[in-house]
């Protein structure tokens, strides 16, 4: 039931003067410290990066997380599922 409700979570991003980030469709938080946090989500591995960062709120069942602190990037790795290209659709 846990994997239909992760596709199910939609993943939003809302960074506010790059002091606070609220995130929606996060399913876990990998590691933090006060220069960066790895949260998992829906679309990738997203890892925050900047100084004096701390989680504010956390909710995995809503997959809901906020951080304030100074933010300085944001980085994806992408582990979407690939949708089959056109070709493939085609040549079925």
């Amino acid at each position: 039931m846990t994997e239909n409700k992760e596709r199910l979570l939609e993943h939003n991003l809302i960074l506010k003067e790059r002091k606070e980030i609220s995130l929606t469709g996060v399913t876990d938080v990998d590691s933090f410290d006060e220069s960066s946090i790895v949260a998992y989500t829906n679309y990738g591995e997203l890892t925050i990066s900047g100084n004096n960062l701390h989680i504010s709120a956390l909710d995995t069942e809503k997959g809901e997380l906020s951080v304030d602190g100074e933010i300085s990037s944001l980085c994806y790795l992408d582990n979407r599922p690939k949708s089959e290209g056109f070709f493939r659709k085609v040549f079925r």
